[in-house]
């Protein structure tokens, strides 16, 4: 199930607002420009191909390609046995943006990001159905967890993909991991 929490960046251990309904979250989030909506799941093979995959939400990609000019559209997965899940995990732990908007669908499983908004820290834990469109340049980090599990759906402005601008701060290591109490 999906979940909103928020934090003053000064308090870690107190979670200033929580919400798991969907439209609270979406309206929510909306109020600091952040996009977050709900897919409908589809029956997918546990062994689907990324084509596979990408055929079966084709009139949602179309969408928000022809709304938003993306260049490219891929699939990225990651399992718990996953020999390099810690290395890519940590690729994503530590403060950062980008010069595009990271605008990822879940498709199965989950994971965590974490939104550094002025004064606040938005933690959203997306699952299976979650859209989250994260502005260019907003600060944030994305935490698969320890066992990662999921598959996303991800959407590109830029030819070379994923580009991090990582800003220094440390404040990611005083959160909350992915499943970890607050």
């Amino acid at each position: 199930m999906s979940r909103l929490r928020i934090f003053s960046e000064q308090r870690p251990d107190s979670v200033t607002f929580e919400s798991d309904d969907s439209e609270v979250i979406a309206q929510t989030l909306q109020t600091v420009g952040i996009g977050f909506e709900q897919w409908p799941v589809r029956p997918l093979d546990d062994n689907a191909s990324n084509d596979e995959i990408l055929a079966c939400y084709r009139p949602e990609i179309e969408r928000l390609v022809a709304e938003n000019g993306f260049q490219a559209v891929d699939v990225v997965s990651m399992q718990p046995g996953h020999p390099e899940r810690e290395a890519m995990r940590a690729k994503f732990l530590n403060e950062h943006s980008h010069k595009e908007d990271e605008v990822r669908f879940f498709v199965r499983g989950s994971g965590l990001f974490t939104l550094h908004i002025e004064d606040k820290v938005y933690e959203i834990l997306c699952t299976a159905q979650d859209l989250i469109r994260v502005p260019d340049g907003t600060r944030h980090w994305f935490d698969m967890g320890p066992a990662p599990y999921f598959t996303a759906i991800r959407f590109f402005t830029e030819a070379d993909g994923w580009v991090g601008y990582f800003t220094g701060s440390d404040i990611a290591e005083r959160f909350p991991r992915f499943g970890e109490p607050a």
